[in-house]
């Protein structure tokens, strides 16, 4: 039997309790869930989220949000990076913001009304028939995390996600957006692309297994299959270019662009994290850490969003949350 704490024994240091820290409510939340098992209505959770949702980075984004729902301007939200709407509702999710604030869910509303395009998925415009993974990927993730699992809207993008890999009864491909099944993209030369891989799988994990269907297990088994048959600790996955050195910055939170952590991320959210062909992909997560067990935000959009999620040249809270979790699920 794998020892409970195999996973802190491999660090360097043990850096929990610096991540249950009061005095950054946010991390402290995901930390009681995500490394303590603590149940969401457990009341040291509660009164993390709450707290969380009063201070920054949550409070930065959530402060100038428009009374209408959205961010900076009325449309679609794609623009500007990385403050408009879509991009702040993703974070919003990536920063565990609470699903029953009213201002979440406006967005969410404004976000299903202005950026659904004709085919179901979420793309760059109402309008506009192209979608790629990474955009629709990131949104039904943050809409099923907020509670819009059972929406219409939402059910028409886990459709299109599903379809638009597999290629299901779906014809409808577009040569600069998604340009085939198996995640082949316009945007990588159409080659199939990782990115958009796990970004598209990140929104069809976070539907309950029970609640999956034929479609959806067909897309997940086409998504894993691409990220497995590459070393991710080389990400040497069909491109129109040379590797992406982002593949080795591990960061928050993460935009269309993704990085080694959220690779293997993923797939131990579908049940692959102790997958030997991820062995050097966990070495190479271990080799970042620092002398107390922390990392450091090797790409953290900083100057770029709302506030920037962690002070200048210190170790990233943010980041060692994502390492840890990581590595607990695949070492125990």
């Amino acid at each position: 039997m794998i020892p409970v704490d195999r996973w802190r024994s491999a660090l360097r240091d043990d850096p929990v309790p610096w991540l249950l820290e009061r005095d950054d409510p946010a991390v402290r939340h995901l930390a009681l869930v995500r490394l303590l098992d603590e149940p969401d209505d457990a009341p040291p959770v509660r009164r993390a989220r709450a707290a969380a949702m009063r201070v920054p980075p949550i409070s930065s984004i959530l402060e100038r949000q428009d009374p209408g729902g959205f961010w900076l301007k009325p449309g679609a939200g794609y623009g500007p990076k990385y403050t408009g709407t879509v991009w702040s509702l993703m974070f919003l999710d990536q920063m565990g913001a609470d699903p029953r604030d009213r201002r979440i869910q406006r967005a969410c509303t404004y976000v299903l009304a202005h950026t659904q395009a004709p085919n179901g998925g979420f793309g760059w415009s109402a309008r506009d028939p192209g979608v790629v993974h990474c955009l629709n990927g990131n949104l039904l993730r943050a809409m099923i995390d907020f509670g819009r699992l059972d929406d219409p809207a939402v059910r028409s993008s886990i459709d299109w996600q599903a379809r638009s890999v597999t290629g299901d009864r779906f014809d409808d491909y577009h040569r600069w957006a998604t340009s085939g099944p198996g995640f082949g993209c316009g945007i990588n030369g159409t080659e199939p692309c990782a990115w958009g891989a796990i970004k598209a799988l990140r929104g069809l994990a976070a539907i309950p297994p029970r609640r999956r269907t034929r479609p959806v297990r067909g897309a997940i088994e086409r998504g894993v299959s691409l990220l497995l048959s590459r070393d991710p600790a080389t990400a040497d996955y069909p491109t129109d270019t040379k590797v992406s050195a982002t593949w080795f910055k591990l960061g928050f939170p993460s935009g269309y662009m993704a990085d080694v952590l959220q690779n293997v991320e993923v797939l131990g959210e579908l049940g692959h994290a102790r997958d030997p062909r991820l062995a050097n992909a966990i070495e190479l997560v271990l080799s970042k850490q620092d002398a107390r067990g922390r990392w450091r935000n090797e790409y953290g959009y900083r100057g770029k969003l709302w506030s920037d999620v962690d002070p200048p040249r210190t170790p990233s809270k943010w980041v060692t949350l994502r390492a840890c979790a990581v590595l607990r699920r695949a070492l125990g």
